[in-house]
Order: C-alpha cells, then structure tokens, then sequence
C-alpha cells in the first residue's frame, strides 16, 4: 500500500512539473512571437533598422548567401530593403512557435527604387512571398533563415 502511495505521490510531482514546464515554453513562445512580429513591422514597414541593435543577439547569424554574422552585417542587409524598395509592405500572413523555434509566413511588397545590393533602381514592383524559421534565446533573435520565392501573378 504504501509503494502505491508513493508512485501516486511520485506521478503527480511528474506530471505537475511537465504540465508546468509545458505552460512555460508556451508562454516564451507567445512572448517571442509577439516581439518578433513587431521587430519586423519596425524595421520593413517603418524603416527602423536600428531596432535590430536590441532584437538580434550580439551573434546573431543569418543563413543566406553569403552566410551573414553579427548585428552590423544583419542590420547593412536590412537597410537594403528600407532604402531599395519604396511603397514597402511586409505582411505576415501567419507565424507560429515552440519554444525557442519560430516560424513565419510573410509576403513582401514593394517598388524598387533605389539601389538594392548594387542593382540600380529599376521602378518595377514585387511581391514576394516566404517562410522564415528562426530561433530566439532570452528575447533575442540568434538565428534566421529565409526562404522566398515570387508570387506568380494569375
């Protein structure tokens, strides 16, 4: 009898803590979707790059082409958009999270006209949609990697 007690007693501590740990990752992951949805409206649609001074981790590492590291490089790729696109719309069309992972669905909009990553200014719009997983640690972005592609017009 009392080694029944015991395991009740040692289930309950168990599933107490997991239901615990649970609630937590669940309340980090609101916690970062909710600064990572606004960093991004900050810094496309409002042109405020330098809100990724406070957002990004100081190791911050973008996997593009070429692989981008530290908040200097991911702020100089940012700005490319504020300044090469004018009329600029990025929307997120849908963001989820776990824990330290995140994953958003987003479109961007835009005119090109201004320089963009050396290309001249060519007044043709864009609409591009795509995914982007990233991973944050105690509020910050350390890690983003994008995938888009162009929005076929029908």
């Amino acid at each position: 009898m009392k080694k029944t007690i015991a395991l009740i007693a040692l289930t309950s501590v168990l599933f107490v803590g997991c239901k615990n740990e649970s609630a937590e990752r669940e309340k980090i992951a609101k916690a970062n979707v909710d600064s990572y949805s606004k960093t991004w409206e900050l810094v496309i649609n409002e042109g405020k790059v330098d809100v990724l001074d406070t957002a990004y981790a100081p190791e911050i590492v973008l996997h593009t082409v070429p692989e981008i590291k530290g908040i200097a490089g991911a702020k100089a790729y940012y700005a490319f958009f504020v300044t090469g696109f004018s009329n600029r719309q990025f929307i997120v069309k849908d963001i989820f999270a776990s824990g330290d992972k995140l994953t958003k669905y987003w479109e961007f909009k835009g005119t090109h006209t201004g320089n963009f990553m050396g290309i001249p200014a060519t007044g043709k719009t864009i609409d591009v949609e795509g995914c982007t997983i990233a991973r944050m640690v105690n509020g910050k972005i350390v890690e983003e990697r994008d995938f888009g592609w162009k929005k076929q017009r029908r």
